[in-house]
């Protein structure tokens, strides 16, 4: 699976993951320590769509779930539609 967006180019970023002790102040404790913080990815949401390009080419591509989410991305209508707009297109 390639990590990237294809339309807005998300990609996996590198952070910490961090491990704490305590109690916190606001439950009354005396505060919460970092004991240990260990590199760790953090992935796009990304998912594997047919789209449709302008000129009716299909694709499969990898899709994060924001641009799917804003609209950025044309759908592929499924074949028995596109059989029979191609039909059309004939006639």
């Amino acid at each position: 699976m390639p990590g990237r967006c294809r339309f807005c180019d998300k990609a996996p970023q590198t952070g910490f993951k961090y491990v704490t002790s305590g109690v916190p102040k606001y439950k009354g404790g005396i505060g919460v320590k970092i004991r240990g913080k260990t590199r760790r990815w953090f992935k796009p949401n990304l998912q594997h769509f047919k789209v449709a390009e302008p000129n009716g080419h299909v694709h499969r591509v990898w899709v994060c779930s924001q641009c799917l989410k804003a609209g950025k991305v044309i759908k592929a209508p499924k074949q028995k539609q596109m059989a029979a707009l191609r039909a059309e297109q004939k006639t």
